[in-house]
C-alpha cells in the first residue's frame, strides 16, 4: 500500500511549509474562508472545508460523513477492535463510547478535582523563588499525564515513558520521513502494549477504583472485552488525554503573553474570568482538523462529492468564521459564547474528555495566578526556536517565562 493511499498529509494541502507559517496557519485558514471555502486537492483526492457550518455538518451528519475511514491525517495506528470509539459511526459507536464514558461524566470528575488540585499545587510550589520557569515542561506536560495516568491506573512512577510513547504515537506523518516513523510507531506501540497488558491482568484480578479496572468489568454486546481491547482502549485514552491538554495549557500561557499582554492582570482581579480565557484560547489558538469518509455521492456544499472520498474539516479555520464570531481575528476573553468553538469536535464524537481538559486548564490557571503576581516573556524570545511538529501543524516544546 503507497503511502497517499492510506496517510492523508495535512502540509502537502496548505502548502505551509516553514515552522512560522504553520504555527500562525491563520492568515492562510482567511484566504480559504473568503476565496476557497470549499476546495479540492487533486493530488490527495481530499476535500477541505474552512466554514464554521461546513466543519460543524462534517464532524455531526455521520450519514453523509462517516468515521470510518480507509484514510486519515491522524497519525495513530488504527486497528479495528470492538472498543475502538475513534473509527465508527453509531449505532456502534454509542455501545462503545457509553463503555468509556461513565469515567468522564461531571461527577466521576469532580472525585478527582481534588487529586487534580494536589497534583497541580506540587507542580507550581515547585516553581517558586526561580526568575524563569519553562512551563511547557515544568506545567503543561507533566499534569495531563499525571492525571490521565492516576485515572487509568497506571503508575504514575512511568508517566515519562508513558508521555514519551505518546508522543510518537501522535507525532504526523511527513513524506521524508515516513518509513521510519511507521516503524518507531510499531515500536512504540509494541513496547506500549506490553508495558500494559500486564497491568490490565492484574486488575482483571484485583480491580482497583480507576478505568481500567472499569473497562475489564464493561460488557459490550453482552461480552467481556478482551485484555487485547481494554490495552487498546488504554492506549488511546492516554494518548488523547495528554497531548491536547498540554498544547491547550501551553497555548494559554502564549496567548497570556503574546496574544493579549496585560490580561493576566485582569484574571488575577477576577478569577472568575479564568473559563473564559480558557475558552477564548481554545477558539482563537488551536489549529486543530479533522477528518470523515464521504458515506454517500453528495452535493451538499455545492460541489460533488464522491463517496470514498476523504474530507477534513479545518476546525481552527471555522472557530475565526466571521459569520459566528464577531472580530474573530481578535483575542477577547469576554466574547459572548465563545464556547460555541468546534476544538473538541461536534456531534456524536464531541470529545470525551473535554470536561476533563476544561477542568485541568481552568485548575492550572487558577492555582497560577493565585501564587504568581505577573508573568513576562523572556526577551528575544523566537517562538520557532520553540516548536514541534504535531498532528495539524506545530506545538510548543517549549516556552520560557519570566515569574514575579
Amino acid at each position: 500500500m503507497s503511502m497517499t493511499s492510506q496517510t492523508v498529509l495535512l502540509h502537502e494541502i496548505s502548502k505551509l511549509h516553514s515552522k512560522q507559517a504553520q504555527w500562525e496557519p491563520y492568515a492562510w485558514y482567511k484566504e480559504m474562508r473568503e476565496h476557497s471555502p470549499v476546495f479540492y486537492d487533486g493530488d490527495q483526492d481530499v476535500w477541505n472545508v474552512f466554514l464554521y457550518d461546513h466543519a460543524k455538518r462534517v464532524l455531526s451528519d455521520h450519514q453523509l460523513f462517516s468515521n470510518k475511514k480507509d484514510r486519515s491525517f491522524i497519525p495513530v495506528p488504527r486497528d479495528d477492535n470492538r472498543s475502538n470509539v475513534f473509527f465508527v459511526d453509531p449505532p456502534e459507536h454509542r455501545n462503545r463510547r457509553a463503555l468509556l464514558a461513565h469515567a468522564f461524566t461531571p461527577r466521576s470528575l469532580e472525585e478527582w478535582r481534588p487529586k487534580i488540585e494536589a497534583i497541580t499545587e506540587e507542580l507550581i510550589t515547585a516553581m517558586e523563588g526561580q526568575t524563569t520557569v519553562d512551563i511547557v515542561q515544568k506545567l503543561a506536560v507533566p499534569l495531563p499525564v499525571t492525571v490521565i495516568a492516576g485515572l487509568l491506573g497506571a503508575p504514575s512512577k512511568d508517566r515519562e515513558q508513558i508521555k514519551c510513547w505518546t508522543d510518537i504515537l501522535f507525532y504526523p506523518y511527513a513524506k521524508e520521513t515516513y518509513g521510519d516513523l511507521v516503524q518507531q510507531k510499531a515500536k512504540a506501540m509494541k513496547e506500549f502494549y506490553d508495558y500494559l497488558f500486564p497491568i490490565v491482568q492484574e486488575k482483571r484480578k484485583h480491580p482497583a477504583h480507576d478505568i481500567i479496572s472499569d473497562l475489564t468489568k464493561a460488557e459490550l454486546e453482552g461480552e467481556r472485552l478482551t485484555d487485547a481491547e481494554v490495552v487498546m482502549s488504554s492506549i488511546g485514552l492516554l494518548g488523547a488525554g495528554n497531548e491536547t491538554t498540554t498544547m491547550l495549557i501551553s497555548n494559554m500561557f502564549y496567548a497570556m503573553l503574546f496574544d493579549q499582554p496585560g490580561v493576566y492582570q485582569e484574571l488575577r482581579d477576577d478569577l472568575s474570568s479564568v473559563p473564559k480565557l480558557v475558552e477564548e484560547v481554545l477558539r482563537f489558538r488551536f489549529p486543530s482538523a479533522n477528518d470523515r469518509q464521504v458515506a454517500q455521492d453528495t452535493t451538499i456544499f455545492g460541489h460533488e462529492m464522491k463517496r470514498g472520498q476523504i474530507v477534513v474539516a479545518w476546525i481552527g479555520a471555522a472557530n475565526r468564521d466571521a459569520a459566528q464570531f464577531p472580530h474573530p481575528e481578535t483575542f477577547d476573553i469576554h466574547r459572548p459564547e465563545n464556547k460555541r468553538h468546534l476544538t473538541f469536535g461536534s456531534g456524536p464524537h464531541f470529545c470525551l474528555g473535554a470536561p476533563l481538559a476544561r477542568m485541568e486548564a481552568n485548575i492550572a490557571l487558577t492555582a497560577f495566578v493565585k501564587r504568581f503576581s505577573d508573568i513576562q516573556p523572556v526577551e528575544q524570545f523566537d517562538v520557532t526556536e520553540h516548536l514541534i511538529d504535531s498532528g495539524v501543524g506545530q506545538s510548543l516544546k517549549r516556552l520560557p517565562i519570566r515569574l514575579t
